[in-house]
């Protein structure tokens, strides 16, 4: 039985942190040091995000500022904040609407679930499994009431929504929704889904 070859590990992953036994927590992300923007941890895990791509971003901006523009004043919308789930699961949604008396100031790091009203994940193609499987079970045990992901087809977004049966701690399917977002829950809601491709306004 020949012994197993040995590698040299890619400098490029020298730095990477090693985690601890059981995994990393919730807070850790808070202490590590030098991790890439917009890690999230799974399972404690570390989940490093790769480069996003133009329709993902664009899809942002106008979830952000529709919904910007449309809620009531108790609640408020951030995009790409972390949602401290657990002691073991962080994830990042893209979009999130939050009670406004969530916000403790310009320090926050985290939302808790209790705080959030809605969680949207933007699909790429590194995510689909989390995005589709993973993570709408997470934030439905954890409580959180609304759940959108967005896939993208041929440059236009498809908005699959979701909402909580507390009964049963899962998401039930609210509707399939091309190029209009229009809903009455959790606030009234419409979107030109078209808009994605549209210019931005440009500050004078």
């Amino acid at each position: 039985m020949s012994a197993a070859p040995e590698y040299e590990l890619d400098e490029r992953f020298r730095d990477y942190p090693v985690p601890p036994p059981g995994g990393w927590t919730a807070d850790d992300l808070d202490r590590l040091p030098d991790l890439p923007p917009h890690t999230e941890l799974i399972d404690g895990s570390l989940v490093f995000v790769s480069p996003q791509r133009k329709f993902h971003g664009r899809m942002m901006y106008l979830l952000e500022s529709s919904l910007l523009g449309q809620m009531p004043d108790h609640l408020d919308v951030d995009r790409e904040m972390t949602i401290k789930l657990d002691l073991k699961n962080r994830p990042e949604p893209d979009i999130l609407v939050y009670k406004a008396e969530a916000d403790t100031g310009p320090d926050q790091t985290w939302y808790a679930p209790e705080g959030v009203v809605l969680a949207v994940e933007i699909v790429s193609p590194d995510s689909e499994a989390r995005d589709r499987e993973v993570l709408p079970r997470k934030y439905a045990a954890a409580g959180v009431p609304h759940f959108w992901r967005v896939e993208e087809n041929n440059g236009l977004p498809i908005v699959y929504v979701y909402e909580l049966d507390p009964s049963t701690e899962s998401y039930t399917p609210n509707g399939i929704h091309r190029d209009r977002l229009k809903l009455t829950a959790p606030f009234d809601i419409d979107i030109d889904l078209t808009a994605v491709n549209r210019r931005r306004p440009r500050a004078d």
